[in-house]
């Protein structure tokens, strides 16, 4: 099959398709660590057994660099820049199986699969990351109660090893490194490919309900309600106390049964055009925007049927977005706490939360199910996770993250890679005791900061 355009995506994103190669700055999407790397773009299968031929003190294959932290970083290391290995290999409309190079972006699956009558089996909250980030993060999105993560749809992909061995994982056959790079951070091998079981649609709708909800308790009581609807997430308001403390909007959605046209979707055109600045995400604005979002809903429940876009990627919308938290960038905080301590944990961060005076309006709240994901290092696992975006002050913020990692650790939860750029290696590896049995698989060419960080593990090549 025919190449997929990428020019538009990159550009839109900030990338330029013939930019220069060498010594630059890759940000991530959290603007934070700030680190120079050797840029080097991979377009074939041969650019990275090539690449890994003459590289010696380390390197990292990455996508479009939407991780938060440091998980896409190598300080003054080689990233291996994927996006140019963009191709679908081979799709079968009858079995829904999609197989593509692992620089493919969501956006152009989508793109290639919608008016196919498929959809994404799991999506996160943006669709500008690649297939090859999705499976080394094992994405999840708002239906994991039903399908589980990403890497639960992933049937086979080849892993090339810096020495030259390529290697078919799937279940079955070499189920070990398939199991340790579903959410290996991109350190077992070079994706190439991989095979992805999709999920037919007939419609680009979402049959939408969002119902307003006061506390935690009637949080927890539509959580249970809506176990046989298909997507649900809820946005919650973190900086308000008293008696509107943890409101929020809970939004549920199925795919439309009712036929409609499939078309790919139209590029964003807006785009947040400057560095905010840093005051102007304080406690005040933030506070007037949660009570604002809340109440737009005029009545307590609201049913509509829904394009997919706004349901699954709002903020996909306005590209560059991020620059809404000025030039310090922004840190996010995701955890996921188990049933047992779910609630009183959840009530104790989000106190904790409030307390500290800093303005987060990007709160997530939703429930993972009993699914569990085929990685050695994922993330999710049955219980309430909460996600929340901050900008970044001087003095205030990576204290406040360390108090709530410590008390994710004290309810039994744990934090998201993909997500993190402050915590500690001691609660990393009490997050993930199962760290060392994974670094036996780690290739000895890759590393990241975040793992160099959390573990003190170097390459060995």
């Amino acid at each position: 099959m025919p190449q997929v355009e990428t020019e538009q995506t990159q550009q839109r994103l900030g990338y330029e398709p013939d930019a220069p190669t060498g010594p630059a700055s890759f940000e991530s999407w959290g603007r934070y660590p700030a680190y120079n790397a050797n840029i080097i773009p991979i377009h074939w299968q041969g650019d990275f057994l090539d690449a890994a031929s003459k590289l010696h003190n380390g390197a990292l294959p990455v996508g479009m660099g939407r991780s938060y932290g440091d998980v896409c970083l190598l300080k003054d290391g080689n990233l291996l820049v994927t996006t140019g290995m963009n191709r679908i290999i081979d799709f079968d409309p009858e079995t829904g199986l999609l197989t593509a190079e692992a620089g493919m972006s969501l956006a152009q699956i989508l793109d290639f699969i919608v008016p196919r009558g498929f959809f994404l089996p799991v999506t996160p909250g943006t669709k500008y990351i690649t297939l090859g980030g999705a499976i080394a993060n094992d994405i999840h999105g708002k239906n994991h109660h039903v399908a589980g993560t990403f890497g639960c749809h992933v049937t086979q992909f080849e892993l090339i090893r810096s020495n030259g061995d390529r290697k078919l994982c799937t279940p079955t056959e070499n189920s070990d490194l398939y199991a340790a790079t579903i959410g290996g951070l991109g350190l077992t091998g070079f994706i190439s490919w991989a095979t992805l079981r999709l999920k037919p649609i007939v419609s680009r709708k979402i049959d939408y309900e969002g119902i307003q909800f006061r506390g935690i308790d009637e949080f927890l009581d539509l959580t249970e309600e809506s176990k046989d609807i298909e997507y649900t997430v809820s946005w919650v308001d973190v900086t308000s106390t008293g008696r509107n403390f943890c409101r929020g909007i809970f939004m549920q959605g199925d795919h439309s049964p009712k036929k409609d046209e499939l078309k790919p979707s139209p590029e964003s055109k807006l785009v947040f055009p400057f560095e905010a600045p840093s005051f102007a995400l304080n406690p005040f604005s933030v506070g007037a925007f949660n009570t604002a979002f809340y109440h737009k809903q005029i009545r307590k429940r609201v049913m509509s049927l829904l394009d997919y876009e706004p349901f699954f990627y709002p903020l996909d919308k306005v590209l560059h977005w991020k620059r809404m938290y000025g030039k310090r960038g922004l840190l996010q905080f995701q955890y996921v706490i188990p049933w047992e301590y779910a609630r009183e944990g959840t009530v104790a961060i989000l106190k904790e939360v409030a307390k500290s005076g800093l303005a987060s309006f990007l709160a997530v709240l939703k429930a993972f199910g009993d699914f569990p994901s085929p990685g050695l290092m994922s993330f999710p696992k049955p219980g309430i996770t909460l996600a929340l975006d901050f900008p970044i002050k001087p003095g205030k913020s990576f204290p406040l993250f360390e108090r709530l990692a410590d008390m994710t650790l004290e309810f039994g939860g744990r934090l998201y890679p993909a997500k993190d750029a402050a915590m500690t290696a001691r609660q990393f590896q009490a997050f993930y005791p199962q760290w060392q049995e994974f670094a036996r698989y780690r290739d000895p060419l890759l590393t990241s900061s975040f793992w160099e960080r959390v573990t003190g593990d170097r390459p060995t090549l």
